[in-house]
């Protein structure tokens, strides 16, 4: 008697590699913020951005490495500092990917970029050409049905790469927060949450608080970064910082990993001490 085996099914072998979520995730955004808005002043400037950014990518990561690297991440780098960055010259947007893309091999820590690297390019930007570019900062305005796709499938699409805590974290202290500013200043609190609605706060708070390459590894500590971020933020709206969520973060990433990098040596050093046998005193 014959054993029959079923055939296999067209897409059974297919897998969906994780590192095109995020490339996927932020086209969309990009695309209903400006079908929604017409963000983008030309494609020229977007296309340098991203073209810049996989230039940098390659050519640095070969350098050191001696070897081809996947461009998903240098795309995400590229196409955010595309959206963020407004300017009508080109460089600036240029420039911006690449700064972006360099601090991930110049600013490391045991063969780590302790940086979000478009927050670096970023506030990078907003230190040495404030006079010729700014941040994009508009709202979604009436046009809620697009906001609320975006989240809902930039939220569940985070939290299949176990990033949900850090987004559900950082908005939930946003939202308390929003309520102190509001009660401190004197605003109404509708105000001092509005934010949220943009698609610079999308892709603040869908890639760069979550990046995996500059977050803690724990979840608890995930969680507690990200609320000290919309802290920090809190206190750099108080003195009126335009970008503060960009400034939050470049201040506060690095330190936390910092810390992570600290605690985790002296527990391995710990651990070593004690598994050594202790010398017979003569």
């Amino acid at each position: 008697m014959s054993r029959t085996t079923s055939l296999p099914k067209p897409f059974d072998r297919i897998t969906f590699p994780k590192s095109y979520i995020g490339p996927l995730l932020i086209s969309g955004i990009l695309l209903a913020a400006h079908i929604s808005f017409g963000i983008l002043d030309t494609w020229t400037k977007l296309f340098a951005a991203i073209g810049t950014a996989f230039i940098v990518e390659s050519v640095l990561h070969k350098a050191v490495t001696g070897r081809w690297r996947d461009l998903s991440s240098a795309y995400v780098s590229g196409i955010s500092a595309g959206i963020l960055v407004r300017s009508p010259m080109i460089w600036p947007f240029a420039l911006c990917a690449a700064i972006s893309i360099a601090s991930k091999y110049v600013f490391r820590v045991k063969g780590q970029h302790i940086w979000n690297p478009t927050n670096f390019g970023i506030v990078v930007m907003l230190i040495i050409a404030s006079d010729s570019m700014a941040v994009l900062s508009i709202q979604w305005g009436n046009n809620m049905w697009a906001m609320l796709v975006i989240w809902l499938v930039g939220l569940y699409t985070i939290s299949k790469v176990n990033r949900f805590n850090i987004c559900l974290s950082y908005i939930l202290a946003f939202i308390a927060f929003a309520w102190v500013r509001a009660a401190f200043t004197g605003g109404t609190f509708a105000a001092e949450v509005a934010p949220l609605t943009g698609p610079m706060y999308q892709l603040f708070v869908l890639f760069m608080i979550t990046d995996p390459k500059t977050t803690v590894r724990s979840k608890t500590g995930q969680s507690v970064v990200a609320v000290m971020i919309a802290f920090t933020e809190m206190l750099f709206r108080f003195g009126e910082a335009v970008y503060a969520p960009f400034y939050a973060l470049f201040v506060v990433g690095p330190i936390a990993l910092l810390i992570e990098m600290w605690w985790e040596e002296r527990r391995q050093n710990a651990k070593q001490e004690s598994a050594s046998p202790r010398k017979v005193q003569q």
